[in-house]
């Protein structure tokens, strides 16, 4: 899946029967012609739809971004007019329930999202919000936001924080309000999101994270950007999203998310690094690899300590302990799937997806990584939350790898 800032025609035409889905934009300075002229939204999607599908997979039309972040009252009043219109437009055009409308909303359209619990829309944004909610519950189409993990360390730069941010190994953070404990920041924002939904009525739309991403490079003064940090939140993010475990209030799916961006956005003004964001340079080479590209390097392993340790005897499987939380799981999951294993058995319609636990989910993937490592004890460790086992742990049509060693 791909999103388009515009609706470029050399773009949508070049994406036609790779069966990619095309997510289009509406800029802001449309909306007031899509708002008060039908006919405007009816010549939008002549121009930009009706050349192109179905052989180009558009899904998703997407009007305006961040308005609410405008401060313009005449432009907010027009959104939903606006999105109406081009609702109207497609639907008229015989693709209703196939090309869907919503907008783009940075996370300060919440007042509140620490702990996730207790995030709430804007009270100023909150009548608006709920008329655009019941235009979307109608429609079908789901909320999209912008959550920056990034922004939120540069307003907090301590290294725990930094790591929560990235995904890797922390403390974790307990939200008062359930109890959960949460190891990234991503679902932190993203269930605060749906906290929010929920607290209008509208837990049933979906979420969809139409930006995020990290920036490698910044100016001397800025904290935060880097190849490394960019490289581990991306990598991490992707790995975690690939897992399928989902947030822990949101659990068992994995959140549309769009990455910030293909490609740097040379001209933006600001410091550096809101021109560092992209994933690949003109020339189609890689700024820093992902994991995204059909040719990437396998991932580094871990390196071991050196010491040599004898292996265990009669030992077969890797499992993990009693009493662990779902929010630890997780996190093993998140880790033992990013290297380099096939975790395709735990996905939908794989022979481990059921149950479709993180437990379940979470004792296949550490299980797996520690059969294909040097089966040494601290790879089966993950921060204490696994063991090993004389019992195998297969199941039904699910068999776990191992065994005596």
């Amino acid at each position: 899946k791909i999103r388009l800032y515009g609706a470029d025609p050399a773009i949508i035409k070049a994406l036609a029967g790779t069966g990619i889905g095309i997510v289009i934009g509406a800029s802001n300075g449309d909306i007031p012609s899509l708002a008060s002229d039908p006919n405007a939204a009816i010549q939008w999607v002549g121009s930009n739809i009706l050349p192109f599908y179905p052989a180009s997979n558009i899904t998703l039309v997407t009007v305006g971004n961040e308005v609410f972040m405008s401060n313009d009252e005449s432009l907010m009043s027009q959104l939903l007019p606006a999105m109406q219109n081009m609702q109207r437009a497609i639907t008229a055009a015989g693709l209703g329930g196939k090309v869907r409308v919503s907008s783009v909303h940075a996370m300060s359209l919440l007042s509140q999202s620490d702990p996730p619990s207790s995030g709430r829309f804007h009270p100023s944004f909150e009548a608006r919000m709920r008329d655009l909610l019941e235009f979307q519950r109608e429609n079908g189409s789901p909320l999209a936001i912008n959550p920056y993990p990034f922004f939120a360390y540069q307003s907090d730069p301590r290294p725990e924080t930094l790591a929560f941010c990235l995904f890797q190994p922390n403390a974790g953070r307990v939200d008062s309000g359930t109890g959960i404990k949460y190891v990234n920041m991503f679902d932190a924002q993203v269930d605060a999101v749906y906290s929010a939904l929920k607290a209008l009525g509208y837990k049933d739309i979906e979420i969809v994270v139409a930006e995020t991403g990290w920036p490698y490079n910044g100016d001397s003064n800025e904290v935060g950007p880097g190849v490394e940090n960019a490289k581990a939140y991306n990598g991490n993010l992707i790995a975690h999203l690939r897992s399928m475990v989902g947030t822990p209030l949101m659990p068992g799916k994995s959140v549309d998310t769009y990455i910030f961006a293909l490609y740097d956005e040379d001209l933006k003004p600001g410091p550096a690094s809101e021109r560092s964001f992209g994933l690949f340079k003109p020339d189609l080479t890689m700024a820093y690899d992902v994991g995204l590209s059909k040719s990437s390097p396998t991932p580094a392993s871990p390196i071991a300590p050196v010491t040599p340790t004898p292996k265990p005897t009669g030992m077969g499987w890797c499992v993990p302990k009693s009493g662990v939380s779902d929010a630890q799981l997780q996190a093993a999951l998140d880790y033992a799937c990013s290297q380099n294993i096939d975790c395709g058995p735990i996905q939908p319609g794989g022979a481990c997806f059921e149950p479709n636990t993180v437990a379940s989910h979470a004792a296949f993937a550490m299980n797996l990584y520690y059969q294909n490592s040097a089966k040494n004890p601290w790879n089966c460790d993950f921060s204490q939350t696994a063991a090993l086992t004389t019992n195998n742990p297969s199941y039904n049509g699910c068999v776990y790898p191992g065994g005596s060693t």
